[in-house]
């Protein structure tokens, strides 16, 4: 599966409270994208492009995402019709949330698994967006998609992951990648 699978995540320039709330997640506008696939490596998209990473998610049988449909589809729908990246989603959180029952951090699976602490958050691309730095948020970017390429990779291979839950215990799920 792993040849005809895309991966990628999306920062945005904007805040949830700048754009009058989550439920105008469609208008935070893209910052920087990042998609990896086994053909291409990684790409990096700005928002005069977000078209063609739209077109490009969907020339894949699989797109792969950490709340991607909870959040990057729904930056992307400001540029053109997601739905075909709907219909071929596989969203680890939205998987996790249904074997666990509720949410869990990027971070949290990152580090329980694979020994790797995410490099920042989505408050600090938006400060390094608003001060010009957008080759740290492609840095970054670019690390979450790496994160999740080699979660999905160990959890296909060991059947699990792991994560830390809110009392600290470490946690094992199983999961069908």
């Amino acid at each position: 599966m792993a040849e005809r699978e895309v991966y990628y995540d999306v920062e945005t320039q904007l805040s949830a409270q700048e754009v009058g709330g989550w439920q105008n997640v469609h208008l935070m506008r893209i910052a920087v994208a990042v998609s990896w696939s086994a053909a291409e490596g990684f790409r990096v998209w700005n928002e005069g492009a977000a078209p063609q990473l739209i077109e490009h998610l969907n020339t894949f049988d699989r797109v792969v995402s950490f709340n991607g449909d909870g959040f990057d589809s729904k930056v992307l729908s400001r540029y053109g019709d997601v739905s075909t990246i709907h219909q071929k989603s596989f969203d680890l959180l939205t998987d996790l949330k249904v074997r666990l029952g509720h949410r869990v951090t990027l971070d949290s699976l990152a580090q329980a698994t694979l020994g790797v602490g995410k490099q920042a958050d989505g408050l600090q691309s938006l400060r390094w967006w608003k001060e010009g730095k957008v080759d740290e948020i492609v840095q970054y970017c670019t690390q979450d998609v790496q994160v999740l390429v080699d979660l999905t990779a160990f959890g296909r291979t060991k059947g699990f992951v792991l994560f830390t839950d809110r009392f600290g215990e470490m946690r094992r799920v199983a999961v069908r990648w």
